[in-house]
């Protein structure tokens, strides 16, 4: 059997990624009621919201789901609270030492799995108890790892650092890539840009569609003085990139950034000043589908390139 369908009793070895403005209650129980495991992003929730979001998952699905919590947030304290308080069965924490709250959750009775980019963090990981890793690459979107280590080289330095299950994010989207994740040594994948373009995803439907027209290139990572996000290119992105070629200091980044720049743009839809996160990936986006045909056509893609390496076809030589 699979090991992180056995962790998270599953059905495919999907995870959707638990994304600032897009994971809310509809796609993470959109996504566990269609076999993978659905994740409700508390980077973009005030605490009484997420308390919210898990009632109303919950009531949507009968399958497992989680919680994404960035270690970073400023409420972390009360949002942790709600999850135990709300008997919360999986959480998965990033951006962050998984030490702070790794023995409390698991002496709630709850499975843990920590988002890393380097083999010395998925080290740090196993020290502090977590039952599983996500071995995050540069391709991905958001907040990233300062090595700029791409998910191929990334997924076998941490299996020699680790035993713990192990999925691959970074560059995920389609049925063959995750196979090719999966040939690597990781026991499945967290996807996050596929999943941000579903119908269910809260972001807004301007961002969405700016995604399925988002080209090869169209993103750059930015802002590493303070913590690494990958960005759309747009007007914003051009105004970060001006200053950080002139030198700008951490303090004139922030400044740039101000609040509520990533909700303006992936929530509320300002394309040009808003702070649009997304992966790589998106240049291989190109339509907006409901997640039950998303997890499909991913199965679907997966079956038939194992079928084609079992039989010889295009991969004989």
């Amino acid at each position: 059997m699979n090991k992180i369908c056995d962790l998270f009793e599953i059905k495919y070895p999907v995870i959707q990624g638990g994304m600032v403005w897009c994971s809310g209650w509809k796609l993470a129980s959109a996504v566990s009621n269609s076999g993978g495991l659905g994740l409700i992003g508390a980077g973009s929730m005030h605490p009484e919201v997420l308390e919210e979001h898990i009632i109303k998952t919950r009531n949507a699905t009968n399958n497992p789901f989680g919680v994404n919590v960035p270690l970073m947030y400023p409420e972390l304290d009360k949002i942790m609270e709600i999850i135990i308080s709300q008997k919360v069965e999986i959480v998965f924490t990033s951006a962050g030492n998984p030490k702070l709250w790794t023995s409390r959750l698991k002496d709630a009775g709850i499975k843990v799995a920590h988002v890393v980019s380097s083999a010395f963090f998925a080290e740090k990981c196993e020290a502090a108890g977590v039952d599983a890793i996500v071995a995050e690459g540069f391709e991905a979107g958001g907040h990233n790892g300062r090595e700029e280590t791409t998910t191929l080289t990334l997924i076998p330095s941490v299996l020699k650092a680790t035993s713990l299950p192990l999925m691959a994010a970074g560059g995920i989207a389609t049925g063959r890539a995750m196979l090719a994740a999966m040939t690597l040594g990781a026991d499945g994948v967290q996807i996050g840009s596929r999943f941000a373009v579903a119908e269910e995803s809260s972001a807004h439907p301007g961002f969405k569609q700016m995604i399925c027209d988002l080209g090869e290139g169209g993103t750059r990572l930015a802002l590493k003085k303070l913590a690494p996000v990958r960005l759309v290119k747009n007007a914003f992105f051009e105004i970060i990139n001006e200053a950080e070629l002139r030198g700008a200091t951490a303090d004139e980044l922030r400044e740039l950034l101000g609040k509520g720049r990533a909700k303006k743009g992936m929530f509320e839809g300002d394309l040009e000043n808003g702070e649009l996160e997304i992966g790589q990936v998106a240049s291989l986006i190109d339509k907006v589908k409901p997640v039950s045909e998303i997890i499909l056509g991913l199965m679907d893609e997966y079956h038939s390139a194992v079928a084609e390496i079992k039989n010889g076809g295009k991969y004989a030589f």
